[in-house]
């Protein structure tokens, strides 16, 4: 792959997800603060996502991949997704923003997609040179979540138009991206979208409570990205979301030593130390406070372990048990299970919690934290006692 290609993939990488971390993180705080959003309300806003994750899969595999180039389809979604933000932008009531972000997010949720299918396209071998432009999206998310709290706009409309701006030059940059073709040949079906075939990996008994632990785990990692950003707002953490990029930073750590990791632990106890650093960051988020700030700290360095060591090994682990047979569909249905449904139910939840434990506007952090350190500690000992793979192989 030549070396100006790789950069084109890493700057298109780099402004995807700038235009994602100008807004996602921040989203709660700025509903609470500017629309007086109730914790249910914010819970649905975040809910948005998941629905369009559930429906991006079908628009990309069903239409884009095969009558259009990817880079044209990812430029058009991106300047529709401007203008929603510039949209979105006015909107002053909580119930209105909800059908306006859903309506960006379906504009949104395809390109992660797209922008993963051109690079796969271009580079000339995947292990090697993906990793270095996937990173340039962690890298991004780090710049832009730290010009945000160095400016103080984490709670203000300026999010969004960060957001826009950023969109409308990703969507004229995608149009003088490499060339990526449709594939007019391609024979996808909805069951393969749904990963229907990949239900015949759950014989396996391990794969099948992998699965099943990896769509409860994103209901408190929903939590997280509701929540985490005001929650540390009211603990009178300052800079929250400088502090808060420190995740992403750690993620990249995390993600270095993956390999390391594997060849020490194995695949079971990988995925059993990130699920155990899960209920410790939640713990953290929960009874830390400006006099105990190491332990906000501690919660948000630890998203590089909860995030790497369970989702990007489960990942890896999926992708080897389910071999070249099964491999798209598999990862079809992790997912659209994931990030469609499990995120979906834990952003719904999220809110619904948030609002129980909120007296008199104010909320009880440590209550709220609670309820997700609970859910990770039932799947951490569903998946101990019954996982039991710790290798890393395909099934024939």
């Amino acid at each position: 792959m030549k070396n100006s290609t790789r950069f084109q993939l890493m700057a298109m990488m780099f402004l995807l997800y700038f235009v994602w971390g100008s807004w996602y993180g921040q989203m709660s705080k700025y509903m609470f603060t500017e629309l007086g959003a109730t914790g249910t309300q914010v819970g649905n806003a975040y809910a948005a996502f998941s629905i369009a994750m559930i429906i991006a899969p079908f628009f990309v595999g069903m239409i884009a991949d095969r009558y259009f180039a990817a880079q044209k389809v990812l430029g058009v979604l991106s300047l529709a997704g401007a203008v929603i933000l510039y949209v979105l932008s006015g909107v002053k009531d909580a119930d209105t923003f909800f059908w306006v972000i859903l309506l960006y997010c379906i504009t949104f949720a395809p390109t992660m997609s797209l922008t993963t299918s051109i690079a796969m396209q271009q580079v000339t071998d995947s292990e090697k040179d993906f990793p270095a432009i996937r990173v340039m999206g962690t890298v991004a998310w780090i710049v832009v979540t730290n010009i945000i709290g160095y400016y103080g706009f984490g709670d203000n409309v300026m999010i969004f138009k960060i957001s826009m701006f950023s969109a409308a030059f990703l969507g004229v940059y995608s149009f003088f991206l490499p060339n990526t073709p449709p594939k007019p040949s391609s024979n996808t079906t909805f069951a393969d979208i749904l990963g229907l075939d990949a239900f015949k990996l759950f014989k396996d008994r391990s794969f099948a409570i992998f699965f099943i632990s990896s769509l409860l785990i994103c209901i408190p990692l929903s939590f997280y990205y509701a929540m985490a950003n005001p929650s540390l707002t009211d603990s009178g953490m300052t800079n929250v979301e400088n502090k808060m990029s420190l995740g992403q930073a750690s993620e990249v750590v995390f993600m270095l030593l993956i390999p390391f990791a594997f060849s020490r632990f194995g695949v079971k106890w990988m995925l059993v130390v990130g699920l155990i650093a899960w209920i410790v960051r939640f713990i953290g988020f929960g009874y830390g406070d400006a006099s105990s700030e190491w332990l906000l700290y501690l919660a948000i360095v630890l998203h590089g372990v909860c995030y790497d060591f369970f989702f990007v090994t489960g990942q890896i682990y999926t992708d080897s048990k389910a071999g070249e047979k099964y491999r798209s569909s598999a990862q079809g249905l992790i997912s659209i299970a994931t990030y469609g449904i499990g995120m979906g139910i834990g952003s719904w939840l999220a809110g619904v919690v948030a609002d129980i434990y909120t007296v008199d506007n104010v909320k009880n952090w440590t209550s709220i934290w609670m309820v997700p350190a609970g859910i990770a500690a039932v799947v951490l000992v569903l998946f101990v006692l019954f996982f039991k793979d710790n290798k890393i192989k395909a099934t024939a």
